[in-house]
């Protein structure tokens, strides 16, 4: 049975790592479904924070690659234990100055913010799981969506 997966991998802060990383992911027959890389508490290393679907056994094999790449330090499946996930959106959404009070609605409801207003529009940025920002996003669309950017998943363990 699949199962939604969110992995982090520590690896070296070096060309190519992205690339190697995601080829093995393909080779595999994994799809990605985000994919957000940054800077670690380590000087030298980041941290690739990678959604996934797949059974639990391919999951282990891909596991076990990744070891096998020169430039990987560390894999965790986050998913397997209780864990907090974020993602940033910006949301262009058509807001005529009469529609306006109806968008900020939605906006408060979800403790999102507008950061830019133009004539005819405004950006909204919400955080939150994907849940929440694929909720956000079924509320405006029926103001029309000029544009949509997502971040991705970033994750970690909860503390203990």
């Amino acid at each position: 049975m699949s199962y939604k997966h969110t992995i982090s991998v520590l690896v070296n802060n070096q060309p190519g790592v992205l690339q190697r990383v995601s080829g093995l992911f393909g080779r595999r027959g994994f799809n990605i479904e985000s994919i957000t890389v940054g800077e670690s508490e380590e000087q030298g290393l980041s941290r690739m924070v990678i959604v996934t679907t797949g059974d639990d056994k391919t999951l282990e094999q891909v596991s076990k690659q990744l070891y096998k790449l020169i430039d990987v330090i560390k894999v965790v499946d986050l998913s397997a234990n209780p864990m907090v996930g974020r993602e940033l959106a910006l949301i262009k959404v058509n807001a005529e100055p009469s529609a306006r009070p109806e968008i900020l609605g939605v906006v408060e409801t979800f403790r999102a913010a507008v950061v830019d207003i133009g004539p005819s529009s405004l950006i909204v940025q919400v955080v939150g799981d994907s849940e929440k920002i694929d909720a956000m996003t079924e509320l405006l669309k029926p103001y029309g969506i000029k544009e949509l950017s997502r971040t991705g998943v970033t994750a970690m363990i909860r503390g203990k």
